[in-house]
């Protein structure tokens, strides 16, 4: 049977006075919301991601199931519009969200891994460690695009300029892949509060090593707050620990990309 481990922090780093990041250490779901707006209430983007995460897959008696995961985000997406059209002064806010959700597929257990805007998500397995969401930004469609390299990518002067954010009309497209369980495997969830500060191969330098989740958390939040701290920086480290899991090889497992139902590609 497969074991959970997490660890989770958030820190309002050295050069902000308000955390508008959000986090939510299951299980069964593990997010992390950067809220944005700053006087227009982003903190509150972020919490109502959060709590509204939280309060759906609680409700479930059953199996939590990809569709659900997206019903629950697009739920979220407009109790923050209904708070900007009660509370005026906060109209302009919000959040990216990136997750992973205990989930089933046929009976067999899945991840459902989510994001939208720049929070991200990555996955190690092997000892690699690769993205396993892509940035919805204006930079990485550059990177994407072979114009600009990662490490200039993380010093150019658009590098906040997303191309998607929870709290918009129409309602963000999420991004959604599902994928089987393995044991073995280790995710991290972060704010870009901690890619600003430290590269991919930082990251991985740390997470890769024999660190319990909780002191590879400690471990990452150290090096931010090193280099500067200049955003909130929150991350988790799950781990997935015992026996069974999937019989696929690492190569042909399925990723199924879900869309909203707002029809965009």
């Amino acid at each position: 049977m497969l074991t959970v481990v997490s660890g989770a922090r958030t820190d309002v780093g050295l050069k902000r006075t308000v955390n508008e990041d959000a986090i939510l250490e299951g299980p069964p779901a593990w997010v992390v919301a950067d809220g944005m707006g700053g006087h227009a209430a982003g903190d509150v983007a972020s919490r109502i991601i959060v709590d509204t995460l939280r309060d759906v897959t609680a409700s479930f008696e059953g199996v939590i199931r990809p569709p659900d995961v997206q019903d629950a985000l697009e739920r979220a997406n407009e109790a923050i519009l209904a708070h900007e059209r009660i509370h005026p002064g906060t109209r302009g806010m919000g959040s990216t969200v990136a997750g992973i959700v205990l989930t089933s597929v046929g009976d067999s257990a899945h991840w459902a891994i989510f994001n939208v805007g720049d929070s991200r998500v990555y996955r190690c397995f092997g000892g690699t460690m690769s993205r396993a969401t892509v940035d919805h930004s204006e930079i990485e469609e550059l990177v994407l695009a072979g114009s600009i390299t990662e490490d200039e990518a993380r010093v150019h002067a658009g590098r906040n300029v997303l191309t998607r954010s929870m709290g918009s009309d129409p309602a963000p497209q999420v991004d959604m892949w599902v994928l089987p369980q393995t044991p073995g495997e280790r995710f991290v969830i972060c704010s870009d509060g901690l890619t600003t500060e430290l590269s991919d191969a930082e990251i991985a330098e740390v997470v890769l090593g024999d660190a319990s989740p909780a002191a590879a958390v400690d471990r990452l939040l150290e090096l931010t707050l090193a280099a500067g701290a200049r955003d909130n920086t929150s991350v988790i480290v799950v781990d997935v620990c015992g026996d069974g899991g999937s019989d696929l090889d690492e190569e042909t497992q399925p990723r199924i990309v879900l869309r909203s139902s707002d029809g965009n590609d």
